[in-house]
Parts: structure tokens; sequence; C-alpha cells
């Protein structure tokens, strides 16, 4: 029988240019967005770090690790989300495993 729920784990770059106040919105944006889709289970901002390698010729980015229930249909949409709205540098969603 298929799964109805899976746990998964998105990591997000926010552009630090955004400001304080920006970056707090942005993740109170997608915090309310998995709680109205699914079930947030720990939510930690990594705050500044610096990259690996230079993204849009920045150094440096504010890091964001959530860890998220839902059905498998919501992380497509996330993604979509993540990748149209201004100041997300990069992001990466994944399952994690049992």
């Amino acid at each position: 029988m298929a799964k109805t729920t899976e746990k998964y784990e998105l990591m997000y770059i926010i552009d630090l240019d955004k400001g304080e106040e920006d970056i707090s919105a942005l993740v109170e944006k997608f915090k309310a967005l998995i709680e109205a889709n699914g079930t947030l289970l720990e939510l930690e901002e990594m705050g500044k770090r610096r990259l690996a390698y230079l993204i849009n010729d920045k150094p440096e980015g504010y890091y964001v690790l959530a860890k998220f229930q839902s059905t498998p249909e919501f992380p497509a949409e996330l993604d979509r989300v993540l990748k149209i709205t201004d100041g997300i540098m990069r992001s990466l969603i994944t399952v994690i495993g049992e």
C-alpha cells in the first residue's frame, strides 16, 4: 500500500542583500506554507554562512533548514515557489529515509 505522507528535509539559502526584515519575512513565509500543507517537524535558522562557491558573485548567504512531513505532491509545489521567490539563492528538498 502506498504511503500517504513522507518526511522531507528542505535546505534553502537566502541572499543577504535582502536585509534582516526581509530575511525574517521569507523564513516566516515558507514556515507558514509548510504548516498549511503538512507538519513542520523542525526549523533551524543556521544563519549567515560562507558559501562553498560563489552564487551570483556573492560569497555568503543565510541558511535555513526545515524538516517536515507532507503528502508526496507538496514538495514539487514548494520547489516551484522557492524557484520563483526573489531572494532565494538555492534550495534543495530531499526525502528523509526511515
